[in-house]
């Protein structure tokens, strides 16, 4: 007996594992279609090898291809990211995954992650593509073939660009200068990671960009105080006030961390809401601090902050060191609910509930600057 849609999708539902969905293929045709929509609706593709299989699948198949909603690739070896040389794939790899992307019409998540640079310069692949993308995490080269595919995509709004290329970087490179977005480009951009500030000062203007994070990309401080002057310049031309602002740097220092802090609260009614806010380094000397949390504290909205401790002797013991240090924050700051603690590469979250500070061990502390 043939039974409705909605009912094959209901059964499926309740399916606990993906064996048992394969297996539900095989019994007919509607079971067949709603089995295949659970399938193959979120894909992940953990390896090189996982990337080729699955593309191989949707390139040839357009029923199992329109079904594809969210998709995700890793390429390369992430123990030899950064090196130069291209990952050795089969002759027809990037031309298979630019297939199947060609297939994926209905796609509305895609991350692509590379783990070496020399595999960057792919992102003719996004070529005749008809999807039109809410999130975009893109590792590829920014060239004019990206350019293209960005100017095409109206409804994203959650963006990571891993290069950007400026004039300046024609010295160093005979590649040539992409041609930059079109003005009205990517018109519901509200949250943005980048690892170059200058890519924030390119698509955060007239874009509703409410959550951002960056680095500086320069290391001496007269250039850094001016790449810190444009990038503030630019976050007041965003169509949206902040939210969240994450901005790291090669080398945290005090005296810096306090110009930031300043720049910050003279955006005023741009940042007049601002809920998270890093990284800042936390001065040692008491009188210092103070003047810190005077600042601070004219953030009246901010809920999480994250600041570095790499440079205290001795650190901060954790847990009791690091959560007496975000009493003391929370005496100036009592908005800030969670306290983010850096020492070296290492994160220690704090989070108050009921007023009572403790160790956080769950929060996902890469993306915690998304949730405010």
């Amino acid at each position: 007996m043939e039974l409705s849609l909605e009912a094959y999708r209901l059964i499926v539902k309740y399916v606990g594992n993906r064996v048992d969905l394969c297996t539900l293929c095989r019994v007919n045709r509607g079971f067949q279609r709603a089995a295949e929509q659970a399938l193959y609706n979120t894909i992940y593709a953990s390896d090189t090898s996982d990337t080729y299989i699955m593309c191989s699948l949707l390139a040839d198949k357009p029923r199992l291809a329109i079904v594809v909603d969210a998709l995700t690739m890793f390429v390369g070896d992430e123990d030899h990211s950064g090196y130069g040389v291209p990952t050795s794939f089969p002759d027809n790899f990037w031309h298979t995954v630019a297939q199947a992307l060609q297939q994926t019409t209905r796609l509305r998540f895609l991350n692509l992650h590379l783990f070496c640079a020399g595999d960057a310069a792919r992102a003719w692949i996004l070529d005749g593509t008809a999807f039109r993308l809410r999130s975009f995490h893109c590792d590829l080269q920014w060239d004019t073939h990206l350019v293209s595919f960005l100017n095409t995509q109206p409804d994203v709004n959650d963006l990571y660009i891993l290069d950007y290329r400026v004039a300046e970087d024609t010295v160093h490179t005979s590649a040539s200068l992409s041609p930059p977005l079109n003005a009205g480009a990517l018109p519901s951009l509200s949250i943005l990671e980048c690892t170059f500030a200058e890519a924030a000062c390119a698509l955060v203007p007239t874009r509703p960009v409410s959550r951002l994070k960056t680095c500086f990309s320069k290391t001496r401080l007269p250039e850094k105080r001016k790449e810190l002057s444009l990038l503030f310049s630019k976050l007041l031309q965003a169509t949206h006030p902040l939210c969240s602002l994450d901005i790291a740097d090669s080398s945290y220092s005090e005296s810096f961390s306090m110009e930031l802090l300043a720049a910050v609260v003279e955006l005023q009614k741009q940042a007049q809401g601002l809920r998270y806010l890093g990284t800042l380094v936390l001065p040692i000397g008491g009188e210092d601090r103070l003047r810190f949390y005077m600042s601070l504290r004219r953030l009246s909205f901010l809920e999480c902050v994250e600041v570095d401790v790499s440079e205290w002797e001795p650190s901060p013991p954790v847990p009791a060191g690091v959560r007496a240090l975000a009493y003391e924050l929370r005496l100036y700051c009592p908005s800030v609910e969670r306290v983010i603690f850096v020492k070296d590469f290492e994160r220690t979250v704090i989070t108050a509930v009921d007023g009572i500070c403790a160790l956080d061990c769950d929060t996902n502390i890469e993306n915690i600057w998304r949730e405010f």
